[in-house]
């Protein structure tokens, strides 16, 4: 099946797990998302203190379970490619760590969808078997820890 419009609004959870809208794009559905959370991260943010935004994060990565499962029976498919919460709340994560500079942020945005393709261990072993919204959600935290960690590295690297 392929959502709609239609879908989209059919329920709170469809709305939240298709990325408002973006899970939708004809073309790269996971990078749209991914986008969509790096264009509402500076609307987002500036309401949080970091402390108060990790605790959004965890109520978002809840929320996300929630959503993506439903969403997820809804379309037949565990993780649709229009399911792109995933996408959206690890790549706030990496957002909120990562410089506030648009070329550490777009480095930040090149990785991580590198890694949410590539999927690395443990993320392929729990995309590959975690058949539910916990398991969407997670697969994309593993690749926003790797992001993060290569991140690191070269900031070491460039302050060291």
């Amino acid at each position: 099946m392929k959502p709609g419009i239609r879908f989209l609004f059919a329920h709170p959870a469809h709305f939240i797990a298709c990325g408002f809208g973006s899970g939708l794009s004809p073309v790269a559905p996971g990078t749209a998302g991914t986008l969509a959370a790096w264009l509402l991260f500076p609307l987002i943010k500036p309401y949080f203190s970091d402390f108060g935004f990790l605790a959004f994060l965890i109520a978002a990565f809840i929320v996300g379970i929630f959503a993506a499962g439903r969403t997820g029976r809804a379309l037949g498919v565990s993780d649709h490619g229009a399911i792109v919460c995933d996408e959206i709340v690890p790549f706030w994560l990496v957002l909120l760590i990562t410089p506030e500079t648009f070329l550490w942020q777009l480095a930040a945005f090149i990785w991580f969808r590198f890694f949410d393709i590539v999927k690395p261990q443990p993320a392929r072993w729990i995309d590959g078997h975690m058949k539910h919204g916990f398991g969407v959600m997670l697969d994309d935290l593993v690749a926003a820890g790797y992001t993060l960690l290569v991140l690191a590295l070269f900031m070491a690297a460039f302050n060291g």
